[in-house]
């Protein structure tokens, strides 16, 4: 029992960093009716200018403080995805107003493609490491009633818990905020925000600029994790089935799913794979995915879109 219970926890950790990158889709969906398939290059981005930063800059300024390090180098990473933010409006979406969805889906794509040359360009190719003071030791709990205790690592409750917090604000800034609100009438209809005087330059900046931000933490977490190295922008492809799962357009369906297909790989993996000969985490959400669209296409949480003709 206390092996399975540390097999599910360490699926729901997991599942919470699937979920932050999932996050990234949501935002940017809700806000324009984009599928933003950029968003994973928008977490190595990231990560990179994070990485660098906190390297470039004690050795600019001369101190030898690592947080002060990794402060100026988050304030500096974060203001380089909100100019990134606004170039891309600027420069791409703000040309292909009310355009077909294919049109803006073609365009993140393009998008994807530079921001991965762009970025290796720019900071390197190599494989760096993002220090942030996270822990790395494992620590043992419940070992009153476990024999040995569940082995759960630090690093990944630190993790979830800012993702956790990260998700809450975020989904009360849409729920509360008249920004959030005219974030969710921009999602709804491009042209009846407009006709009513909601700036819709300025609100895909703002989006984009939150995306960028969540990208960031993703990245850093990731990168602490991992390592900054260019399959990073791979683990978007494991945010896929969540933002499918949960709903497109939904903030709390984008943690839910996240919990589910991190918890339901690591459970599979443990007591399936030996049978099944392994792998299973590379395709569990996808199937998963495929079977919730039989049944619900939207996702659970997703909006029905009703066509009246």
């Amino acid at each position: 029992m206390g092996f399975f219970i540390e097999t599910l926890i360490g699926g729901l950790m997991t599942g919470m960093l699937y979920s932050l990158v999932a996050l990234g889709f949501v935002l940017i969906f809700k806000a324009s009716g984009v599928f933003n398939f950029a968003q994973g290059a928008m977490v190595l981005f990231a990560a990179l200018a994070m990485a660098r930063f906190s390297e470039w800059i004690p050795e600019l300024l001369g101190f030898d403080s690592k947080l002060l390090a990794n402060t100026l180098a988050f304030v500096g990473a974060l203001a380089l995805m909100v100019i990134v933010a606004w170039l891309i409006e600027r420069l791409v979406l703000g040309k292909l107003v009310n355009q077909e969805g294919i049109t803006l889906l073609m365009a993140t794509l393009g998008i994807t493609y530079f921001l991965d040359g762009f970025g290796q360009t720019l900071f390197g190719s190599e494989i760096y490491k993002i220090d942030v003071g996270l822990p790395k030791d494992p620590m043992f709990l419940l070992d009153t009633f476990f024999q040995g205790g569940i082995l759960v690592n630090k690093e990944d409750l630190y993790a979830a818990a800012i993702a956790a917090a990260l998700v809450i604000v975020l989904s009360l800034f849409f729920q509360y905020t008249s920004t959030g609100r005219a974030l969710r009438a921009v999602a709804d209809d491009h042209q009846a925000a407009q006709s009513i005087g909601i700036p819709l330059d300025r609100i895909w900046v703002i989006v984009w600029s939150v995306a960028g931000f969540v990208a960031l933490v993703a990245g850093v977490i990731w990168g602490s994790k991992l390592g900054v190295q260019f399959s990073l922008s791979l683990v978007a492809l494991k945010a896929l089935p969540v933002v499918i799962l949960g709903g497109l357009t939904s903030v709390p369906g984008a943690i839910i799913g996240g919990l589910l297909i991190g918890m339901g790989e690591k459970v599979s993996e443990v007591y399936l794979g030996p049978a099944l000969g392994g792998g299973i985490e590379i395709w569990f959400g996808y199937v998963l995915v495929l079977l919730v669209l039989l049944v619900r296409p939207q996702g659970l949480f997703g909006e029905k879109i009703i066509d009246r003709v």
